[in-house]
């Protein structure tokens, strides 16, 4: 039986999923101190800022395994590259005191995605019940989900933000979910960079698509600070607006999940 629940940050780029992921982990760590949870956070997106926004480093990447073991392939046609390759991610996983982390790397070529995707099915598969909460920051478009590669999905968070784009690809997320019958088990819709005063401009914006706004995330120029220095999202100050929405955001998605998803 599957021990983990996987949490994953979608939308369009731009919109700040990263810094929701970073601040989603740090929350829902704080939330479980008591209970020694293990974490695996997950940047699946080809930019990789998530190790940036918890201020961390990282080394090799999935992707990095994948053009080895092609390599090996290469000169050993019996070579069997899936048992081989889950024998080396612990090699990338890099170990936090509370946390783990697993860069995926970029695609290896121009719009291909299919096999950095593969892979992503495979961690997740054989990872995701040695960990508490997975919690994965998608590349940005829809890719993930017309790719199945976020399948088993307890809850994903849909990142919009005010621009009709945003608001049309959290739309379209939904309609795939539901044509490919992904196993998503409660999409959540969060508008993130909310200026002051436009909170109900934004909810009734967005119900002109169909969609519920779920919790609005204020727009703070610390994050903009913090990025332009370096420094990590992950120690942005509590009392920071967008640190008390997610923390709101956590703590729902974990009474929800150690109730089994009853409340969804």
């Amino acid at each position: 039986m599957k021990k983990g629940k996987v949490i994953a940050v979608a939308g369009k780029g731009g919109t700040g999923k990263t810094a929701i992921a970073a601040l989603l982990i740090r929350e829902i760590l704080k939330l479980r101190a008591h209970e020694d949870i293990c974490v695996l956070a997950i940047d699946a997106d080809a930019d990789s800022n998530l190790p940036d926004a918890l201020g961390i480093s990282y080394g090799k990447t999935t992707g990095d395994i994948r053009e080895s073991l092609l390599e090996d392939k290469h000169r050993d046609v019996t070579l069997d590259m899936r048992s081989q390759f889950i024998g080396k991610i612990a090699e990338v996983i890099v170990e936090e005191d509370q946390y783990d982390l697993l860069v995926m790397g970029r695609p290896e070529g121009p719009g291909c995605y299919c096999p950095v995707n593969h892979i992503l099915r495979m961690i997740i598969d054989t990872l995701t019940e040695n960990y508490d909460y997975t919690i994965i920051d998608c590349e940005a478009g829809l890719e993930h989900l017309s790719r199945r590669t976020t399948r088993d999905v307890d809850v994903m968070l849909v990142v919009l933000d005010t621009t009709v784009k945003s608001m049309k690809t959290a739309l379209q997320l939904r309609k795939i979910a539901e044509e490919i019958d992904a196993d998503v088990k409660k999409m959540m819709n969060v508008a993130n960079k909310i200026p002051e005063g436009a909170e109900e401009m934004i909810i009734e914006e967005a119900k002109k698509y169909s969609l519920d706004i779920e919790e609005i995330i204020p727009f703070d120029f610390l994050i903009q600070e913090y990025d332009s220095k370096g420094m990590p999202i992950m120690d942005l100050p509590e009392d920071a607006p967008p640190v008390v929405s997610v923390s709101r955001i956590a703590k729902y998605i974990c009474e929800a999940l150690k109730n089994g998803g009853g409340e969804f």
